[in-house]
């Protein structure tokens, strides 16, 4: 849909007043939402106030409805639960309480109210919304308030965000807090791998999610776990039997590790709980193995939130605010939430009905139903889980005589690994023979090529970099001696994993069939660098990892700020011309400027930067972050943007720099990482067994339409199969980025959140959808 772009100047608040709570369980990434919609409700100038404790805070009123400034909200964002804390209230549940909250609210003018909570929180808000007429009539009636009062604020809107980090409410592919929950979870998987290699053991493992097992799901594809047991597919009759043979099958592989992940909700087909001391007590009388069980708790809602959560929330805070403003009488209450990369909105309560309708499948044996019921995204992980965890006897397997090689090209990316055991473990199950390339095409034309099994890239997700080895080489000067070891080993189809450089070789492989038949093959892409810059996807496997790191950095750093007042941080970020890092991680860490080559700047900017620090210093927040694209530009170097400050700001603040490099490259790759790699690569290796099939004619493969080269990315809300030759046109080769980018729309939202007057295109925000779109029956999303 092309929109003209509407901004939202004409949208102004004045007048209204917002009221922003928590309310159910904690999440992190909370207090990234409660700072987007207090600084872009102030924005908008609007009120907002704070509702302390949640619903309770709106009965008892008084100190806990309070007014807020731009500074309240500082230094929230990297604080993981919720700085206006939450509470279970009983006494909101009863009319009588209702209707305390109604007059505490008319008291300060607020008719908006923005909830961060759980479903419960979110209908709850409903009912009151749905009551409000009623409430006022009743308190205008114990003459509480007056006629005018009734008339003047007869509606109240409501917008919700789901905070929750269990990822249980239908309708949005991710809920505030999940990602982070993801992260608690893996680093604690990681650690046991290393001891558990020590020794040989089972760890039994129990995270939450009482009615949703998607942390059990997600965390077990991440870390490869051998067995998952989660409500929505309780496994089948006999399964004690299945899971220990698995386990010693494992173990006779010389295994020395087993993971086996239990949610907390996990029933049998009989709905019967399946606990995690069950699973040990079965595993050691069973098999004898060494068994210990560790269950995580509180740890998943601890810690500091995510990349990926900051970003999250804060685009959603922003959105409840515009939602709010752009609210009639008639809109219905509605949720923000994120479909793929997009923020949209939906009607609370037909996500909350969807929400409950998988609760009564579950509670009715229709578990099948449940699963669809969950998304798209649940299913996806499933199916994805069951494809890679479960190797089928040889005499089971099917048999195509087809030969695959994969290959890394590019720079490393955390991730990468992932992505090569699924290809790998998806190819021999559809009964191909997979090879690995080492050190890309380099190792390729030098013949450095072996055969892979299901054993060789087990453990493999959790490790950062590249097993295979990957170079930057283009294939190029190499043509010859590839297709001569293409011929040799007989390789029928291509899977390259990489960056930049593998969208150019896979263009010159392509140009070269003219010339060798040998590239008349299927080949496909899988984009994977930190710089996040290959055309034809929103995002690269290794970006979040990445986006973490600096994150992670820029936190310490202006913790150390916090220590010495009045100081500027200044900070350059990999990833060659593309802005990404810069402008998302100055998001995810809240930075007062982010300087990227796609939006040119000049000394005026520079200046104005520097006096708006200026400006800043004065104020209670005494410290400033500054994010620099490493090649934003060739004269404002980071030295040279250093001094500028340095010198602007003599007497008011002092500057230091600090240049990340290489370690936004290392590290264990993230769940989100471990995860997109491996759902995209399988759905990969999928394609090119449909395209082996198709392009098998007299006895060989033989495929040369541009169709049969193709780049696997995530576009808005689907993963899309596209012709290189076709993404020519959307490239800018000489900075080696996309000519159009989708993150560059949140840049207002960046500057808008430290205080800079921008316009912000609203085009996209707005139209109310309906939870039905997003059955699973539309094209798979390539959210986690």
């Amino acid at each position: 849909m092309d929109h003209q772009p509407k901004f939202f100047e004409n949208l102004s608040g004045t007048g209204k007043a917002i009221g922003v709570l928590t309310s159910g369980g904690d999440a992190q990434g909370m207090n990234a939402a409660v700072r987007a919609v207090v600084r872009m409700g102030i924005y908008v100038k609007a009120k907002v106030y704070f509702v302390y404790e949640g619903y309770q805070g709106m009965v008892d009123g008084g100190d806990n409805i309070v007014e807020v400034s731009w500074e309240s909200v500082s230094s929230i964002l990297q604080v993981g639960g919720t700085v206006i804390g939450s509470a279970r209230c009983k006494s909101f549940r009863t009319r009588e309480g209702r209707l305390q909250a109604a007059y505490n609210l008319v008291q300060r003018g607020i008719t908006n109210l923005c909830v961060i909570g759980g479903d419960g929180s979110l209908t709850g808000a409903n009912l009151f919304r749905e009551e409000w007429s009623g409430l006022l009539e009743e308190l205008a009636q114990k003459e509480k308030i007056d006629e005018e009062a009734v008339k003047k604020y007869a509606y109240l809107n409501i917008v919700g965000m789901v905070g929750s980090i269990d990822n249980d409410f239908c309708g949005t592919d991710m809920t505030i807090g999940t990602d982070s929950a993801l992260h608690r979870i893996i680093e604690v998987v990681d650690a046991i791998m290393t001891t558990a290699q020590s020794h040989q053991r089972t760890f039994v493992l129990e995270v939450m999610g009482r009615h949703c097992g998607y942390l059990a799901l997600v965390s077990a594809l991440a870390c490869g776990a051998d067995w998952v047991f989660i409500p929505e597919y309780p496994p089948e009759e006999g399964w004690e039997d299945s899971m220990c043979v698995k386990l010693s099958e494992n173990r006779a592989r010389k295994k020395r590790l087993n993971i086996i992940i239990v949610a907390e909700g996990a029933i049998d087909c009989h709905n019967k709980p399946i606990t995690s001391e069950k699973v040990k007590d079965l595993v050691v009388q069973r098999l004898g193995f060494d068994t210990r069980v560790t269950i995580l708790g509180h740890v998943q809602r601890g810690g500091t939130p995510s990349a990926f959560d900051r970003i999250l929330a804060s685009r959603m805070g922003v959105e409840a605010v515009l939602a709010l403003l752009e609210a009639t009488p008639a809109t219905p209450a509605c949720v923000v939430s994120l479909s793929g990369n997009q923020a949209v909105r939906l009607p609370l309560m037909e996500c909350v009905q969807m929400t409950q309708e998988v609760q009564k499948a579950m509670d009715e044996g229709r578990f099948l139903e449940a699963v669809r019921l969950r998304g798209r995204s649940f299913e996806n992980n499933l199916n994805t889980y069951k494809l890679l965890s479960h190797k089928k006897p040889d005499a089971e397997l099917p048999k195509t005589n087809f030969n695959v090689a994969v290959l890394n090209v590019g720079a490393p990316a955390a991730g990468m690994n992932a992505a090569v055991r699924a290809a790998v473990r998806v190819g021999i199950t559809e009964g191909h023979k997979m090879f690995a390339v080492i050190d890309g095409f380099e190792g390729f034309a030098r013949g450095k090529i072996k055969e892979i099994s299901w054993g060789d890239v087990g453990g493999w997700t959790g490790q950062g970099g590249s097993i295979l080895g990957t170079k930057r080489t283009l294939p190029a000067k190499y043509l010859e001696k590839i297709a001569d070891q293409m011929r040799t080993n007989n390789i029928n189809a291509l899977m390259v994993i990489g960056g930049f450089e593998a969208y150019l070789g896979l263009l010159e492989l392509s140009a070269a069939r003219e010339k060798y038949d040998e590239f008349c093959v299927p080949m496909v892409m899988v984009p994977a660098t930190v710089s996040n810059n290959v055309p034809g996807s929103d995002f690269s496997i290794g970006a979040d990892t990445a986006l973490n790191t600096i994150t992670d950095t820029c936190d310490r750093i202006k913790q150390s700020a916090s220590g010495t007042k009045r100081r500027v941080f200044i900070i350059e970020t990999m990833g060659g011309y593309c802005g990404y890092l810069a402008n998302m991680g100055a998001l995810a860490a809240g930075a007062d400027a982010a300087y990227i080559f796609e939006e040119q700047f000049d000394i005026r900017e520079l200046q104005a930067n520097v006096e708006h620090l200026t400006e800043k210093m004065k104020t209670s927040i005494q410290r400033g972050l500054v994010l620099r694209n490493e090649n934003c530009n060739e004269n404002y170097t980071t030295d040279f943007i250093y001094q500028l400050y340095s010198e602007e700001g003599k007497g008011v603040f002092d500057c230091r720099k600090n240049v990340l490099g290489h370690m936004q490259q290392g590290g264990a790759p993230s769940p989100f990482d471990r995860n997109f790699g491996t759902k995209i690569s399988a759905k990969a290796m999928q394609w090119i067994s449909k395209k082996l099939k198709e392009t098998y004619r007299k006895g060989k493969v033989f495929a040369n339409t541009e169709d049969s080269v193709c780049l696997l990315g995530m576009r808005r809300r689907n993963l899309v199969f596209q012709p290189v030759a076709e993404l020519k046109t959307e490239t800018d080769f000489v900075h080696r980025i996309p000519k159009e980018q989708w993150w560059l729309k949140l840049r207002p939202l960046m500057k808008i959140l430290a205080k800079y007057k921008t316009s912000y295109d609203v085009s996209d925000s707005g139209q109310l959808e309906h939870v039905a779109m997003h059955s699973p029956k539309e094209a798979e999303t390539g959210a986690i």
